[in-house]
């Protein structure tokens, strides 16, 4: 089946790019080089690159770029566009390497730990269609937080891409059929990028989730169709004279800025899905264009030797990367930021740049230039080569890959619905909501500054709070909790002002949100301080996680609380970094022991705030290892197979620091 399209004009040349071999742009591969960076440092270490996940994006402009001067080269050839070759070369391109990512790493998440395999067959299913990005839409999960990491969290991006491989050439036919300038056509394609970047921007709430529009083919194809745009209007003839001599200054000054917003447009922000994403869209059409000008600077430098081999093993490194990643940090629990974390972050980056380049050297280069059948033909006859080294090791790796792909099954069939972090905080949530509906009316007459006692003591909180019941319960006896899963500040401030209505809150007060979103209105942090007014002891307890957002966060709150005499911060981020064996497997959320230090970290704080104010000094009991071992029978968030942890639970769409590092792009 082959698309005819008759042109009403002469026909153009298509693309004036720089070529090589078979119709390379030379520089492309740096400039994929640059994208891949800025999304591996932003999965090891968000704080690093806040914006590292506009990576992504600028993998979306060169695509769309790449793929319509590709078809239209093909339409300038041979006057048609052979749509089932184009897309048995994308499934050549494609499919080997996401093959094999997708059965290797679903036994490994296996031996790691059962929590990465929460949702794992809809996850492979998604990821061998091209349709995770909806699947997870449909199933109500969420790329920014999420109780358990998600796998294949980073392949939403492929869904888009394909997606954008399977209709591009159907409707660009259309435009081509229907219109004759370049212009006209570049005009279409950059109306239909405003029509998402649109979409984005209106279906975006600030402050909800963003999911819906981050994942959407509809909301997020902006970047694809201005790399389209951009290749329309380079078809229609060279560079003017004008952009070819601003070349230079234009690419300084795009890179400058798109540097700028990978190192401060953070993912979270309302900015970013209004206007940040599609800036750094725009931005990068200009670098794309950078390398059709003549020959300068930009250019020797994508050209440089590390940074095309990066490039050309882009797509296998973004494969590899998340999964082995969650896989390695979940086998070998670090505290963040610790030298034992590095050392685990460097294995992962190892780890990744070998698998890919064995994919590239092996698996896609082979399938890409011979095709399956012809691929498949020559793997079996080495099965029966005379030549005995070949032939043991065709047979071992055949032998490895039956076993792969049996094990991937055995793992979606017995894979958990729920973590165990979840579970964990469902049961302890629902004592938590008992013991909140309980709480009595209480009168703060006078301000009292001696150490509170449990029945003294209301606390507000997320998901960290109620993982944490049983140490609070157990040091401080009749507390009262209202603390609930992904809550942030400002759930937080109607949470306490409802209690006040209530008149429910005791005079001393801990909160503890953040870990979801950190801080982002410090004039919020300070109008819940006020309501509690001056006679309450309050403890702000700060974050602990590998989120970019935690430094400055813990930063924001610690400038707070230093205005408020009464109020002080429990340094949960130092206490749990000496000890990151009692967090659960998330890496945020304390285990059984971890709820103790929890509890001992909030002790603590109110007993420094008492003397600080009465000038008494305060004895305190032993430290959290003296508390009783978890008896599981009594305690229904414990979990017997874990030992002294239960197991994950909030994560951010860091696809990699929990955002247990952070979203995958």
């Amino acid at each position: 089946m082959a698309t005819q399209v008759q042109e009403r004009r002469p026909r153009p040349v298509a693309a004036r790019a720089p070529r090589r071999g078979a119709g390379r742009i030379e520089g492309l591969d740096g400039l994929r080089a640059l994208a891949i960076a800025a999304v591996l440092v932003y999965h090891l270490r968000p704080e690093s690159l806040p914006g590292g996940y506009l990576g992504v994006d600028v993998f979306f402009v060169v695509s769309g770029f790449l793929i319509t001067t590709l078809l239209l080269r093909e339409l300038d050839d041979r006057g048609r566009i052979d749509l089932p070759r184009f897309w048995v070369r994308r499934a050549r391109r494609l499919l080997p390497a996401l093959v094999a990512v997708v059965v290797v790493t679903i036994p490994a998440a296996w031996l790691a730990g059962t929590d990465l395999l929460v949702g794992i067959g809809r996850q492979a299913l998604g990821a061998l269609t091209f349709s995770s990005n909806w699947l997870e839409i449909g199933a109500g999960s969420s790329y920014f937080t999420a109780t358990a990491p998600q796998l294949f969290v980073n392949f939403w991006s492929l869904a888009v891409e394909e997606q954008f491989y399977l209709l591009w050439p159907l409707l660009l036919a259309l435009v081509v059929a229907a219109t004759s300038a370049a212009r006209t056509r570049a005009r279409i394609a950059l109306t239909a990028a405003g029509a998402s970047a649109l979409g984005m921007a209106l279906l975006h709430t600030p402050g909800a989730d963003a999911t819906r529009v981050y994942y959407g083919t509809d909301t997020h194809a902006f970047g694809l169709m201005i790399g389209a745009a951009l290749a329309f209007a380079l078809a229609g003839g060279p560079l003017p004279a004008a952009a070819r001599r601003w070349a230079g200054p234009a690419v300084l000054v795009a890179l400058a800025g798109l540097v700028a917003l990978m190192l401060t447009l953070r993912q979270s922000g309302p900015l970013t899905f209004r206007g940040g994403i599609l800036l750094a869209s725009v931005l990068t059409a200009v670098l794309v264009a950078g390398l059709l000008a003549p020959a300068g600077p930009y250019r020797r430098l994508m050209r440089l030797r590390p940074l095309e081999w990066l490039g050309q093993r882009s797509y296998g490194i973004y494969l590899w990367h998340w999964p082995v990643i969650l896989v390695l940090a979940q086998a070998i629990p670090t505290a963040h930021d610790s030298a034992a974390h590095w050392g685990v972050r460097g294995l992962s980056l190892t780890v990744t740049l070998v698998l890919a380049a064995a994919s590239f050297r092996w698996l896609e280069g082979p399938v890409r230039e011979h095709g399956f059948r012809h691929s498949l033909r020559r793997a079996g006859a080495a099965l029966w080569s005379p030549l005995r080294g070949r032939r043991v090791v065709a047979r071992a790796g055949a032998g490895a890959a039956v076993a792969l792909v049996l094990a991937s099954g055995a793992a979606v069939a017995v894979a958990p619905e729920r973590s165990q972090t979840q579970i964990a905080i469902e049961a302890a949530q629902a004592e938590v909501d008992a013991s909140a509906e309980e709480a009595e009316v209480v009168e703060v007459v006078e301000a009292d500054r001696s150490m509170p006692t449990g029945e003294e003591i209301t606390g507000f909180g997320d998901s960290i709070v109620v993982t944490s019941k049983d140490g609070l319960e157990y040091r401080f006896p009749g507390i009262m909790l209202d603390a609930r899963s992904i809550l942030q500040w400002p759930d937080g401030e109607r949470a306490v002002r409802a209690r006040l209505a209530e008149g429910t809150v005791r005079r001393a007060v801990f909160l503890d949100y953040g870990t979801n979103a950190g801080v982002t209105d410090e004039a919020l942090v300070r109008r819940v301080l006020d309501a509690l007014g001056p006679d309450r002891m309050i403890v702000v307890v700060n974050l602990y996680g590998g989120s970019a957002w935690v430094p400055e966060a813990n930063a924001t709150l610690a400038r707070i609380v230093a205005d408020y005499p009464h109020a002080v911060v429990a340094d949960w981020h130092g206490a749990i970094s000496a000890r990151p064996e009692l967090l659960q497997a998330d890496g945020i959320h304390p285990g059984i022991e971890g709820a103790h230090l929890y509890a001992s970290v909030v002790e603590k704080a109110f007993a420094e705030l008492s003397e600080r104010l009465t000038g008494v000094p305060v004895t305190l009991p032993g430290e959290p290892g003296d508390a009783p071992a978890a008896n599981p029978a009594e305690n229904p968030t414990a979990n017997p197979a874990e030992g002294s942890t239960v197991s994950p639970g909030t994560g951010t769409g860091d696809p990699a620091g929990g955002e247990t590092a952070a979203p995958p792009g």
